[in-house]
C-alpha cells in the first residue's frame, strides 16, 4: 500500500483522545461512539490507514485500546496503525486486530527496539521508526539518518524486512525553530537517497502554535512529498489534505 510509486498514503490521525476533552471523556467512560464515528468520516474522506490512540492517563490503556481497535473494524475495513507509547497497549493491541496491523512506533533505544520489534515480528506487522534515541532528537540529519539506519538494521535482525519499516523522520513545530523544517525535509531526501524507505510524518506538528494551521500543513506536505515522503499521518477532513488526497 505504501511506496514511492503510489499516490501518498494519508494515516487518519482523529482516533487520539490528546486535545480532545469530548473524546476523551467518552473514551475514558467506554463509550466509543466517537471513535466509530471518527472511523467512517476518516474512511470516507479517503484515509487508507486509521491511527487508534487510547492514551488516556488513569485508564486501563490495554484494554481501552482493544475496545478501541475492535470498534474501529466494526465500521471502517481500513488496515490500523496502533498507536501508543505503552508496550503492553501496543501487544494487547495487536493480539486484537485481525489484519496487518502498523505499529507506532518504535525509536532506536536498544531495548524498547527488541521488545517492540519483537511484538511487530510476531504479530507479522508492519512498524513506524523515529528517528530519536530517547533521550533526544538530533537537530543534525545526517545522524537522524544513523539512527534509521540502526532500526532498519535492527528489524532486519529479527526478519522484519525493509519495506515493513516506515522512517519517521520528526517533525517539530516551526514556532519552536524554523530550521526544523529545513533538518526534517533533508532527513526524508537522505532516507529516500541512502536507504530507499518508506517515510511518514506527523505533518499537523509543523504548524503547532501558530495560526491557520492547515494550509501551513498541506503547504509543509508537498514539500515533503517532493522530497520523498510517501506516507503522513493527518486529518483527512481537512480541506488542503483533501485536495492532496485526489490530487
Amino acid at each position: 500500500m505504501v511506496s514511492s510509486e503510489r499516490p501518498l498514503v494519508i494515516i487518519g490521525e482523529r482516533i487520539n483522545p490528546t486535545g480532545r476533552r469530548g473524546l476523551t471523556e467518552q473514551m475514558r467512560e467506554g463509550v466509543l461512539d466517537g471513535v466509530r464515528h471518527d472511523a467512517v468520516a476518516q474512511t470516507e474522506a479517503g484515509a487508507q490507514v486509521l491511527d487508534v490512540n487510547a492514551g488516556i492517563p488513569g485508564v486501563d490503556e490495554p484494554a481501552l485500546m482493544v475496545a478501541a481497535v475492535k470498534a474501529v473494524t466494526e465500521v471502517s475495513d481500513a488496515p490500523v496503525c496502533i498507536d501508543s507509547s505503552s508496550i503492553e497497549a501496543l501487544a494487547a493491541g495487536l493480539g486484537a486486530y485481525e489484519g496487518k496491523a502498523l505499529v507506532n512506533s518504535v525509536n532506536a533505544a536498544e531495548d524498547r527496539m527488541e521488545k517492540i520489534l519483537s511484538l511487530v515480528k510476531k504479530h507479522g506487522a508492519a512498524v513506524i521508526g523515529m528517528t530519536s534515541d530517547g533521550n533526544s532528537i538530533s537537530m543534525v540529519a545526517s545522524e537522524r539518518l544513523a539512527l534509521a539506519r540502526r532500526i532498519v538494521e535492527r528489524a532486519a535482525d529479527h526478519g522484519i524486512n525493509a519495506e515493513d519499516v516506515i522512517i519517521d523522520p520528526i517533525v517539530l513545530p516551526i514556532s519552536g525553530d524554523p530550521a526544523s523544517c529545513r533538518v526534517t525535509l533533508e532527513t526524508v531526501r537522505l532516507i529516500r537517497d541512502e536507504l530507499a524507505c518508506n517515510v511518514v510524518c506527523g505533518a499537523s506538528n509543523i504548524s503547532f502554535g501558530l495560526a491557520d494551521r492547515s494550509a501551513l500543513n498541506a503547504a509543509f506536505l508537498l514539500l515533503a512529498m517532493s522530497a520523498g515522503l510517501t506516507c503522513a499521518i493527518a486529518n483527512p477532513l481537512e480541506p488542503h489534505v483533501k485536495l492532496l488526497l485526489h490530487r
